[in-house]
């Protein structure tokens, strides 16, 4: 049995005050999204990304947004539209950021994997190679899969 709640109000009051700090960000509405997109609502998701891109606060809340926007075109095998919003994600992340750093490496490997399922194999070496720079120390470990040798 499914059910499906609509919040129309929270209010704050003394004794929730740890929870209100919880649910008053983006996080509970990521994570919804995320389980939609798991279990292959990609309308909703959609809806549910752009309304939270529209409402996002910070450049912060706005890059994790066209990441999940990438995730989820990448999905319904709409790479060139995935490739954009991963790459959006990544300008928002590089204001602030080194192109190097570390965190950025899990914004080159999907870009990497889009340009991969997009048979754009060169772009998809370029942008693990970033991947494995940003990520030094974790290199060995986040090699995707599909740049290791294969048997035949």
């Amino acid at each position: 049995m499914h059910s499906v709640f609509r919040v129309v109000e929270m209010k704050q009051t003394a004794k929730n005050n740890r929870l209100w700090e919880e649910v008053r960000g983006l996080t509970g509405w990521h994570r919804t999204g995320q389980l939609m997109l798991h279990v292959g609502h990609f309308d909703q998701t959609a809806e549910l990304y752009q309304e939270l891109l529209e409402n996002a606060s910070t450049d912060s809340d706005r890059a994790h947004i066209y990441h999940h926007l990438g995730y989820l075109k990448n999905d319904q095998g709409k790479y060139p539209v995935a490739a954009n919003f991963f790459k959006k994600s990544l300008e928002i992340e590089r204001k602030n950021l080194p192109e190097d750093d570390a965190s950025l490496a899990p914004t080159y490997s999907n870009i990497g994997l889009v340009y991969k399922n997009m048979g754009e194999h060169s772009k998809s070496l370029e942008f693990t190679k970033k991947q494995i720079k940003s990520g030094k120390y974790l290199c060995l470990r986040i090699i995707p899969i599909w740049l290791l040798p294969t048997t035949t």
